[in-house]
């Protein structure tokens, strides 16, 4: 079996892959995300997971490269991760008492015979409202500061979360489901 890199340095995926069962090393990549901007969410999140996997891809040999990419859409606007924490405020004040969308993009790449699949997920998020003071005692925990639309649904940030429709791992950076899909197209199972 090839061996299988994780072009991420979230910690969430990380822990997700090690939830299969897999044995993986991670090697983060850095790539422009800005010269995505204007795209559709989704095809957006799938150009950004590409190219991760492919900047992974091209350092390595025999490898499976699984890359993925999170944004949260607010009415049309794309929210990323917040440059610091006025911003994570704003973004948290937005979202509060709305639905937002979260799509996530995922690439795997098999390095022996340059294959490349591709997909994405959606899933609505409903959120509570939120005081003043919460959001800023939750922007104090540091929880926001690397997390597309400035919160973390598997951490404190999840009890701001009335609802979701979709997967909770969409959300979370990683559809597992579509993940699991994918690998089998590379003769990789999860069970």
């Amino acid at each position: 079996m090839s061996k299988i890199i994780l072009a991420s340095a979230s910690p969430r995926r990380g822990e997700l892959l090690n939830r299969l069962g897999f044995d993986f090393t991670i090697v983060p990549s850095k790539i422009d995300e800005d010269m995505f901007q204007g795209l559709a969410p989704a095809e957006m999140v799938e150009k950004l997971a590409a190219n991760k996997a492919r900047k992974v891809a091209s350092l390595v040999e025999d490898t499976v490269v699984i890359a993925a990419d999170t944004v949260v859409v607010l009415d049309d606007e794309v929210l990323g991760k917040p440059v610091d924490e006025k911003e994570a405020c704003a973004m948290l004040n937005s979202l509060q008492g709305e639905k937002h969308a979260v799509y996530t993009g995922i690439a795997l790449y098999r390095t022996d015979d340059d294959k490349l699949l591709l997909d994405h997920d959606r899933t609505d998020v409903y959120m509570s409202s939120m005081t003043e003071q919460e959001i800023l005692s939750y922007v104090k925990t540091g929880e926001p500061m690397d997390k597309a639309g400035s919160y973390g649904i598997q951490g404190l940030g999840g009890i701001f979360v009335e609802r979701i429709d979709g997967s909770y791992f969409t959300v979370m950076g990683l559809p597992v489901h579509k993940l699991a899909l994918m690998l089998k197209e590379f003769d990789i199972t999860v069970i």
